[in-house]
């Protein structure tokens, strides 16, 4: 394993392609699918990265999809 593997840098990217995995995976469960899913590149040019998830866009359907999920998993 190389320094930079070792980084706190490579650690939160890491971290964030992981979420991005769970989510992608909950997501499919749901029969929702989010083609733009991504780790943000953009997030991670920063000197001090802070890596983001990038949900992207989807169609009006996906969207009202997600909505109703979410909606059934809200107390």
């Amino acid at each position: 394993m190389g320094m930079a593997e070792r980084s706190p840098t490579a650690g939160k990217i890491r971290d964030a392609e992981q979420a991005c995995a769970e989510l992608r995976t909950a997501l499919k469960g749901a029969g929702i699918t989010l083609p733009s899913l991504a780790v943000d590149v953009v997030s991670l040019a920063e000197h001090f990265p802070r890596p983001l998830v990038e949900l992207g866009r989807c169609t009006p359907e996906v969207a009202r999809r997600l909505a109703d999920a979410v909606r059934k998993c809200a107390p």
